[in-house]
């Protein structure tokens, strides 16, 4: 089974804390403007911004993307129930091409797994669930429809204090 083991937290002082929250905003923001508002030369910016990719801070660079706009007109939230959790890596196998599949979570409650799916239609739609019974150890399908979407963002909130370096200097 696939399991993420989760990482050692990241110390984060209050500069790379800003240049996370700039970056989240805008990855396009040229390192002279973005020494500007941290206050520090495009050089040192640049040296954070390596050390913060190659502690696995920071994983990528995407473009935020409308679905609709480019023709996937439903989203949709799909409870995937596995017989077996030695099954899971199968699963996970199978779907892992699949570009339908936005996002695919282990989670606790009625499901084993849990994946976010973007699709032209209800027809498209039909035939990825279909698709996902026919995975040999998967027992039940639950899906959601997504209506309409309130708040959706791939920013992670910053928060001031989260870094064990920040809590050492706090019990001192």
């Amino acid at each position: 089974m696939r399991v993420r083991v989760q990482p050692a937290m990241t110390p984060l002082d209050a500069i790379d804390r800003e240049l996370l929250e700039v970056l989240q905003r805008d990855s396009k923001v040229p390192l002279a403007k973005l020494g500007e508002q941290v206050g520090l030369s495009a050089p040192s910016v640049l040296e954070r911004i390596r050390k913060l990719e190659a502690a696995g801070v920071i994983t990528g660079y995407h473009a935020a993307v409308d679905g609709r706009r480019v023709g996937l007109d439903i989203t949709a939230f799909i409870g995937i129930s596995i017989n077996y959790p030695r099954d899971i890596d199968q699963f996970l196998g199978e779907i892992s091409e699949w570009p339908e599949v936005l996002e695919c979570h282990h989670v606790t409650g009625g499901h084993t797994l849990l994946l976010k799916i973007k699709t032209r239609n209800t027809a498209s739609l039909e035939h990825l669930i279909s698709s996902l019974r026919r995975v040999e150890c998967v027992t039940q399908t639950e899906t959601m429809v997504v209506l309409s979407t309130a708040t959706e963002r791939a920013r992670v909130p910053i928060l001031e204090g989260a870094s064990e370096s920040d809590q050492k200097r706090r019990r001192r």
